[in-house]
């Protein structure tokens, strides 16, 4: 099992009188803390419009990521791809790609939120179709040669060259969402999926058995990724964790409830909470050790867990240890 962290959001909580670029400071020592512990990867989310400031630029994000590390692979989980210019996003991903010595992997969804696609000037009920788009011409734009490839949505030349070319022969591109389409076009046109943090270990089990029924009924043996997405913490003690996570993921968690629907909340409703805390992985390393091998012996040795220990307002420092207690006492259980 490999197993990175994130999501860097650079959100700024309403009680943290930092400046914003105190906040990217801080992403770019957690980015370095990570690849020193050991760990397998580290990713950054994408919103537009955030009071909070939540992270919009995930492409310069990950070309700063790539400058501070080595061999740390870095990702976006998610880009927010039907809102993309189809040429800026593979020019971009490329050169940061190429930044990276071929260690950027490309995750996209559909994405949700109507202000979002209403700013952008995007139909929110086109942003399925639109994604779907969005795969066979990133391909195509990082193959050698031509583009090759006729978008739906774009009034791009076939027989335009992209350039760059991305270090390999492609960028990886990781596919989110939990609904059976979503999984289903990952299975059938992505490099891997990623599960999100609100399915339970039977939930995705019950999707990578999908996923690997349709790769296999259309004949894909190519290399394919499962990614699982969940909220933790690694601390002293069970309560200790939880008591240092819990406030910044109660608050991203808010934010995403307004994000998603959007409308304005203002507090999480106690079953919510209670939902959230039984999601989330926390404890001593051993009790964490003792969940996530629950999702190895559910999925697999090759799964990739994203192990969420990045929540707005926790504090720097706490989350370096964080970062190291992961990568020292917990990521060699599960290798």
């Amino acid at each position: 099992m490999k197993l990175g962290t994130g999501l860097f959001t650079a959100q700024q909580r309403p009680d943290d009188d930092r400046e914003p670029s105190e906040l990217y400071d801080e992403i770019l020592t957690l980015t370095r803390e990570i690849e020193a512990a050991g760990l397998d990867s580290a990713w950054v989310s994408e919103h537009h419009f955030a009071e909070d400031g939540y992270l919009s630029g995930t492409m310069p994000a990950l070309g700063a990521m790539a400058a501070e590390t080595d061999a740390l692979e870095i990702g976006s989980c998610v880009s927010l791809g039907p809102l993309y210019d189809p040429i800026r996003l593979a020019e971009d991903a490329a050169t940061v790609d190429l930044f990276a010595d071929g260690r950027l992997t490309l995750g996209l969804a559909i994405g949700s939120n109507p202000r979002e696609f209403d700013v952008f000037g995007v139909p929110r009920d086109e942003r399925a179709d639109r994604l779907a788009d969005l795969v066979p011409f990133l391909r195509g734009a990082w193959s050698a040669g031509d583009l090759a490839y006729e978008s739906a949505f774009h009034d791009v030349p076939a027989d335009v060259s992209i350039t760059p070319k991305p270090a390999g022969e492609s960028v990886p591109i990781m596919l989110g969402g939990g609904a059976k389409p979503a999984v289903r076009r990952a299975a059938r046109t992505a490099d891997a999926w990623c599960a999100p943090s609100s399915l339970s270990i039977e939930g995705v089990r019950k999707r990578v058995a999908d996923i690997r029924s349709v790769r296999e009924e259309a004949g894909l043996d190519d290399e394919f990724t499962i990614y699982v997405l969940q909220h933790g913490w690694v601390g002293d003690s069970r309560e200790g964790a939880w008591e240092t996570m819990k406030g910044g993921y109660f608050y991203i968690q808010r934010r995403y409830a307004e994000i998603f629907s959007g409308e304005s909340v203002e507090e999480l409703d106690p079953e919510r909470k209670r939902e959230l805390k039984d999601q989330a992985i926390f404890g001593t390393p051993e009790q964490v050790v003792e969940e996530l091998q629950e999702y190895r012996e559910a999925l697999g040795d090759d799964v990739h867990f994203i192990f969420r220990t990045y929540h707005p307002g926790v504090g720097t420092e706490e989350m370096v240890d964080c970062v190291h207690r992961l990568g020292d006492e917990v990521a060699p259980s599960l290798r």
